[in-house]
């Protein structure tokens, strides 16, 4: 399918299906049979910022002999960050698709070397999965965006490979912080981020983990994003992320202005063969289309193309159910 080849952070692609960071790109075996099965990049199961600090919480037993706790807290990071470099460095020799690294952070600093290292090892690209969950009342939003800033601008300063930003839902401007996250040196950002959430069980009365796999229909909201980001910034590359589970789900975030996107739940739901219908589909709309590359049609539908642009600006109801009546 040559017509599917796209660019995504400068990387060449055989075609626009990333497979996003999780349980299935945590090891070469599983890299292997996602390249085999059409993927055109991967993304790496994410180093968790959480699961380090976690892991070594039971350490403060060692409180009282601080040399011997300062030890053990390097060697367990080290050793996990060690088995992140080794799969880079293995899955550049044994595939031949881009490789991205990912890095999921909850705090400032600590995180740069690491980037360094993620490069050394020959990754393609680096995602930066950053989240810093506003549950302070006394920290204002525009210091949580100073964060999330500070955290990409010092990453971009000290690597060369293409850094894309995976962003979340949850800011009052998106179109300004992509702004923010453009100028502080990444090539892309990832729309959006899908954090756990939680529920509750009635029946327990208790809280519980909610459904951890995206919907078609969770895309909706990406779309119109999308559209609008990829119309103000034209040399920014989008990802689009969660909710693309169908070859329809596909074509409609190229046309937002997607460069590519990024699936998972839908790998997890229907087997890796979701991966090739994903790609047939897209080949028989531009066939049927007569569209040869993706470059033609991407972002034909974004806030700047389309003869009616304020259908990505209405957020309201009220015309909808004005027209139905009581």
């Amino acid at each position: 399918m040559k017509q599917l080849k796209t660019e995504y952070l400068g990387l060449s692609l055989r075609n626009p299906l990333i497979v996003s960071s999780s349980g299935l790109t945590a090891s070469l075996e599983k890299l292997q049979r996602l390249e085999a099965a059409g993927a055109g990049a991967v993304v790496l199961k994410s180093v968790f910022e959480e699961q380090i600090v976690n892991e070594t919480a039971h350490l403060e037993v060692y409180n009282a002999y601080p040399e011997a706790a300062d030890y053990l807290h390097f060697y367990l990071k080290e050793d996990y960050l060690e088995q992140y470099i080794g799969l880079i460095a293995e899955a550049k020799k044994n595939l031949s698709i881009p490789v991205i690294g990912s890095i999921c952070c909850v705090s400032e600093g600590g995180w740069i070397d690491f980037a360094r290292r993620i490069e050394e090892a020959g990754a393609d690209a680096l995602e930066l999965n950053v989240f810093f969950l506003p549950a302070d009342p006394m920290v204002a939003g525009a210091e949580i965006e100073r964060q999330y800033l500070s955290v990409v601008r010092d990453v971009a300063e000290k690597v060369s490979v293409p850094v894309a930003v995976k962003i979340s839902t949850h800011f009052t401007s998106p179109l300004n912080m992509i702004q923010g996250i453009r100028q502080c040196g990444a090539e892309g950002v990832v729309m959006f981020n899908r954090f756990y959430e939680p529920d509750i069980n009635t029946d327990s009365v208790q809280v519980m983990e909610a459904d951890i796999f995206s919907t078609s229909a969770d895309l909706r909201g990406s779309i119109r994003w999308i559209a609008m980001a990829s119309a103000a910034f034209p040399d920014l590359d989008i990802a689009a992320s969660t909710g693309v589970h169908t070859g329809e789900d596909a074509v409609k975030v190229l046309l937002a202005g997607a460069s590519a996107f990024e699936v998972c739940s839908a790998i997890y739901h229907n087997g890796l063969g979701v991966i090739d219908r994903i790609n047939g589909y897209l080949s028989g709309w531009m066939t049927e289309h007569r569209f040869t590359s993706i470059s033609e049609f991407c972002g034909r539908l974004n806030y700047r193309s389309v003869a009616h642009p304020l259908a990505y600006e209405r957020a309201q109801f009220m015309k909808y159910f004005a027209a139905r009546g009581e």
